[in-house]
C-alpha cells in the first residue's frame, strides 16, 4: 500500500462526509506529566465554544500534562485561588478565565495561569474576537500555558493539511491542529497527494493529477489562488520546501527514472541534485537547509539516505529493516521519523540522529506519512485503527497517542504546518 508513494501510485480512497468533524481521543500515560487543573471559565455554559474543555484537550494531547478534575468549580481570571486547597488535590498549575459576549457581538475572553506550588501568578491573556475565532483563542491559551510551564513553544494554534476522497471528488483540507474547523482548500475530480506546508504557513505545495499525470502546484491558502510550478515531461511529484521558502526539492522523471531536483518556488528550470540510476524520491530538507533526506532503492530496496543540499555523495541513514520510506526530520534536527515495513506491516519508527538508535512507537500495522509538529515534540501520521482510516498524533516515545478521527471513511497525507508569526 505504501509503495504507491515510492512509485507515484495512488490507493483508492474510501468516502468521508465533507461535514465530518474530528474528535480527539487521548490514550496512554506518560512517565512525567505536570498535573494541571483547568477550572470552568465563567460564562462557559452559555458560550458557543467550551474554552476550558478545548484547552484541557490540547494540553492532554501534548503528553506533557495530566488534567486534574476540578469538579464543578468555576473561577474567572480575577479569582485568587486558595493554593493550599489545590495542593491537596495534587495540582501544580491552575488555569482560570472567563468568556463574555460583548454588545457588538464579539466575545471577550480572559485567562490567568497560577503556579500552585509556589503560589505565583504566571500571567494571563485577553482577547476580543468574533465567534468564529473562539477555538483559535482557546488554542492560543493552551500555547501560553504550555510555554509557561515547559519552556517550549506551544503548537496548538497551528494548522494541519490532509487529503480525503468523497465519491469521485478529492479534497485538500486545512484544519486546526486538533482536527477541528476543517475547511476545503481545493477539490478535484482527480487525485491530490503530497501536501507540503510552506515555512510561512500561507502556502501549500501539492501534487495534482488533473492533467492526467502528476504535476506540482503551489496554493495560497487565504485567497485560493494557485500557480503551476512543475509540469515537465513525465512525472512531477513529492514537493518539499526549503527553510527559507525559496526552493522546492522535487522528484522528476523528465530525464528518465525518478530523480531529485531543486526548483525555484516560483517555477523555472530545475537543477538536478544528484546522478543516480535508481529511484530517488520523497525529499525533505533539514531545518538548517544543509541536507536533504530522501528515499532510494539504489541498494536494492527502499532505504533513507542523506545528501548535501548543494549536491554530492549520498549517505545511507537507515540500516534496520529492508524497506524504509517517508522520512520526516524534526525541526530541531534531533529526530528522524519514517515508516518501516516489519514482518509485512508498516509501522512508524523514530530514530535518534545523534546515536542512530531506532524504535517502533506504534502498535498499528498500516502507518504512513509522518510529519513533526513545529516544536519537534509530536508526530502526526495516518493509519488504520479499529477498521478505518484515522489521523493520529503521538509523542516521540509513543506513550501518548491521540486519535483525530472522522465519523467514517478515509483520511490520508497529513502534513503539520508551521507556527505562524
Amino acid at each position: 500500500m505504501l509503495k504507491r508513494r515510492l512509485l507515484i501510485l495512488l490507493a483508492t480512497f474510501a468516502c468521508l462526509p465533507a461535514f465530518a468533524q474530528f474528535r480527539v481521543e487521548v490514550s496512554g500515560v506518560g512517565l512525567t506529566q505536570v498535573p494541571v487543573a483547568i477550572a470552568a471559565f465563567r460564562g462557559d455554559d452559555a458560550a458557543p465554544q467550551k474554552m476550558a474543555g478545548i484547552v484541557q484537550a490540547d494540553l492532554e494531547r501534548s503528553g506533557q500534562f495530566r488534567a486534574v478534575d476540578t469538579g464543578v468549580v468555576a473561577m474567572d481570571e480575577g479569582s485568587r485561588p486558595e493554593v493550599s486547597q489545590w495542593r491537596q488535590k495534587g495540582v501544580d498549575a491552575l488555569v482560570t478565565g472567563s468568556i463574555t459576549r460583548l454588545a457588538d457581538g464579539r466575545y471577550d475572553v480572559r485567562m490567568r495561569l497560577w503556579d500552585v506550588v509556589r503560589g505565583q501568578d504566571l500571567g494571563g491573556q485577553s482577547y476580543a474576537v468574533v465567534v468564529g475565532d473562539l477555538r483559535l483563542v482557546a488554542h492560543r491559551i493552551a500555547d501560553f500555558v504550555y510555554e509557561k510551564l515547559t519552556g517550549d513553544k506551544g503548537i496548538f494554534s497551528t494548522r494541519i493539511a490532509y487529503v480525503t476522497k468523497v465519491g469521485q471528488t478529492y479534497n485538500l483540507w486545512v484544519a486546526d491542529a486538533d482536527g477541528e474547523g476543517s475547511q476545503s482548500a481545493l477539490n478535484s475530480a482527480e487525485p491530490i497527494i503530497s501536501p507540503s506546508w510552506a515555512p510561512n504557513g500561507s502556502q501549500i505545495a501539492y501534487v495534482s493529477f488533473e492533467s492526467r499525470k502528476p504535476v506540482i502546484f503551489v496554493h495560497d491558502v487565504a485567497s485560493g489562488k494557485r500557480r503551476l510550478v512543475a509540469n515537465f515531461k513525465g512525472s512531477n511529484s513529492a514537493p518539499a520546501w526549503s527553510a527559507d521558502g525559496k526552493t522546492l526539492a522535487v522528484t522528476l522523471s523528465r530525464d528518465g527514472g525518478s530523480q531529485l531536483y531543486l526548483l525555484d518556488a516560483m517555477g523555472g528550470e530545475p537543477r538536478r541534485l544528484a546522478q543516480s540510476s535508481a529511484i530517488d524520491t520523497e525529499p525533505v530538507f533539514t531545518a538548517d537547509g544543509r541536507s536533504i533526506y530522501f528515499v532510494s532503492d539504489r541498494g536494492g530496496a527502499p532505504q533513507i539516505y542523506r545528501v548535501p543540499s548543494t549536491g554530492g555523495n549520498a549517505e545511507r541513514v537507515t540500516f534496520t529493516g529492508n524497506y524504509n520510506i517517508s522520512p520526516s526530520v524534526s525541526p530541531d534536527g534531533k529526530w528522524l521519523a519514517y515508516i518501516s515495513r516489519v514482518s509485512g506491516v508498516f509501522k512508524l519508527h523514530v530514530m535518534d540522529l545523534a546515536t542512530g538508535a531506532t524504535s517502533a512507537i506504534t502498535d498499528t500495522t498500516a502507518d504512513e506519512n509522518p510529519s513533526f509538529s513545529p516544536n519537534s515534540r509530536l508526530i502526526i501520521y495516518a493509519t488504520h485503527q479499529a477498521g478505518r482510516e484515522a489521523l493520529m498524533t503521538t509523542t516521540l516515545d509513543g506513550k501518548i497517542k491521540a486519535r483525530l478521527a472522522g465519523q467514517k471513511g478515509d483520511i490520508r497525507e497529513p502534513d503539520w504546518g508551521p507556527v505562524q508569526k
